[in-house]
Parts: C-alpha cells; structure tokens; sequence
C-alpha cells in the first residue's frame, strides 16, 4: 500500500510510522533521511544537493523529486510505502503526482494526524531528550527514573531548542499555510483518512488500521 502520513509537530508522526511499517511491511521513507544518505553517499543527487547546502541554499524541489523517484523504484518498495516529509507543499503535491503515476505508485492513502493546539503545546513542552544516545521522555507521560538523568546512559537530558511553545507556534503557521493546501489536494482525489491523535498510541493506531483497512 502506498501511504503518505501528515500532522504537525508533535502530532506522533514518527510512533505512528513505526507502527504502519511494522505492520505493512513497507519502507519508511522520509525525504530528509533520504537527502542525508545520498549525500553521505555521495550519489550523483547527494553532489548535487551537497553543493546547494554547502552553498547555505536550498536543495530546489526538482533534485528532491528526482531522490524520491529514485527511492521508489527500489527492490523494497514493491509492496508500497510509507512517505513522510513529502509533499510538503502544493507545487510539490502537484509535481508528485505526475511522478507517482509516471512509475505507477501513486498514493492510495492520506493519513492525516490531527491534534489540537493544547495538547500540542503539552506534548512538545513537555519533550526532552537524551543528546548523547538519543532516548526520548516526556515530562508528565515518560519521565525519566531519575529526575534530569537519562535511564538509558546517565547522561543528562535536555530539552530542545524547537520543543518550546514559541516555535511550535512558528510551526503551526507554516504547517497551517504550507500543508493544509496539499491536505486539501488530496481531499478532491478522496484520499485522505483523519485521524484523532489526541488519544493513546494504541487507540490512534487502532483508528490507523482501520481506516487503512478501507483501502486494503
């Protein structure tokens, strides 16, 4: 199944995937890892996109359409997948399409997380992380045992400069003026699936399933 999943910061984009691929089988393919291993790589696009960044520019949408093209005609992806990342705006949903029918893998399925902006503001504030290994805690749903201390190396966890309601605010504006358009694409195709993500990791997954089992 292809499968395209969309929501603002904080919405659980990242559990839900994990989730979806586990479940389908399918690859997650998100355009920023995508950027990053071409040019760690060092990929014909990798280059390309390197001498962009290094140049303190933006990779243009038609190298980023050129990865994604690529990555989808691989081995794994036989089966589907699962995007996230991309399209992020209307000119990008527009020119995806073209491609996606262009390979025959055009998306059968939007999943619009949808939370709103208190617990948001709840989840994102309350965010902190280990930057030495990684691990993720919540404040109020996942503190650590020991306050301040990461249970997984002892190092100290911090909150991130992104995670405050200032630029969740920052954000939400963009997302509000960049990807509701692109939503909205996919809403006359009848693609899109919303899903209440304000309920638990489980519950928003069952609420997942089940609409993507419509599709099935």
């Amino acid at each position: 199944m292809n499968i395209l999943i969309m929501g603002p910061a904080g919405a659980g984009k990242g559990t839900m995937s994990e989730r979806i691929i586990a479940e389908y089988d399918i690859p997650h393919i998100s355009t920023g890892d995508m950027l990053r291993e071409n040019v760690r790589n060092e990929t014909e696009l990798g280059l390309e996109a390197k001498a962009y960044m290094e140049a303190g520019k933006l990779v243009p949408d038609e190298l980023i359409n050129a990865m994604v093209e690529k990555r989808l005609q691989e081995s794994d992806c036989e089966k589907g997948y699962l995007l996230d990342g991309f399209p992020r705006t209307l000119v990008q949903a527009e020119e995806f399409a073209k491609i996606a029918d262009r390979i025959n893998k055009p998306i059968q399925a939007v999943v619009a997380l949808e939370v709103g902006i208190e617990a948001l503001e709840q989840r994102i504030t309350g965010r902190r992380i280990c930057p030495k290994c990684g691990a993720i805690y919540h404040m109020q749903s996942h503190p650590p045992k020991v306050e301040g201390t990461c249970d997984e190396c002892g190092s100290e966890i911090i909150q991130r400069k992104d995670d405050t309601l200032e630029q969740l605010q920052v954000r939400m504006a963009e997302y509000e003026k960049s990807t509701k358009p692109v939503i909205e694409f996919y809403e006359t195709q009848g693609l899109v699936h919303h899903i209440d993500a304000s309920k638990t990791q489980s519950e928003v997954f069952a609420l997942v399933k089940e609409a993507l089992g419509k599709v099935a």
